[in-house]
């Protein structure tokens, strides 16, 4: 088959109407990718974004979570998965958890160094006007931190995206079942369509939460946006002296 003829029948793949229906089809793998992504995100950011705003906020432990993100996001992401599912059996939930584990570094790196990032002077004159310590973190800090805040999310939702590809090597289907199907059986446009369809979906994931940085982001902080507010991770350092935790 010449490449014209891969790519005509991949893109007859990609189009015909049928091929998205049925137990097997493409949109049965779509929703089980899309599945995956939304809820291993949701959890991590649940997790991630509380614990990276309390440090960021105090500067308390912040070498141990940047340490340990560091050593989480060095996992082998197929290794992982592998070994939790010959452990524990196949099942989506260690999929998850697996997805989760690889997720928790980026957001919660971007909600410390958002929050670290601060400008302290206006974290000094929230302060001034009687702001407690959860006030200045909840409508000072962490508004101005949301383009980082986001920004992490972004980059573990794309990481998401594609590590839940690994999927359908350990029978969880997803997307990847098309690109692992494709070389089996030396189905080459199947695989380049399932390659496509992961790419897609990663655009598609970023472009949303691109829009729901716009609508998280206060205007103010928009506008200042720029080299003048780009935060240096842990700059502020230890808690600021008479700072409530």
């Amino acid at each position: 088959m010449s490449f014209l003829d891969t790519l005509v029948t991949t893109f007859h793949l990609l189009t015909t109407r049928d091929r998205y229906l049925g137990t097997d089809g493409i949109g049965r793998y779509l929703l089980q990718h899309v599945e995956y992504t939304v809820v291993s995100l949701l959890i991590a950011v649940l997790i991630a974004v509380p614990l990276g705003a309390v440090i960021g906020h105090t500067g308390r432990g912040a070498w141990f979570v940047v340490g340990t993100s560091t050593a989480l996001r060095a996992l082998p992401s197929l290794g992982v998965v592998v070994l939790l599912v010959s452990t524990q059996g196949i099942s989506a939930t260690w999929l998850v958890l697996t997805l989760v584990v690889l997720a928790i570094p980026p957001v919660m790196l971007g909600t410390l160094a958002g929050v670290a990032g601060v400008d302290p002077d206006v974290v000094d004159a929230s302060q001034g006007v009687g702001m407690t310590g959860r006030q200045v973190l909840l409508q000072v800090e962490l508004p101005n931190a949301m383009p980082v805040l986001v920004g992490g999310v972004r980059t573990a939702a794309l990481q998401i995206v594609a590590t839940a590809s690994i999927a359908a090597i350990v029978g969880l289907q997803g997307l990847g079942q098309l690109v692992i199907n494709g070389v089996y059986n030396r189905d080459v446009p199947q695989a380049i369509a399932g390659a496509i369809l992961i790419a897609l979906l990663a655009v598609a994931v970023d472009l949303v939460l691109a829009g729901v940085q716009r609508l998280l982001v206060p205007t103010g902080v928009q506008l200042l946006a720029g080299p003048r507010r780009t935060p240096v991770l842990l700059r502020r350092g230890p808690a600021r002296e008479g700072t409530p935790a």
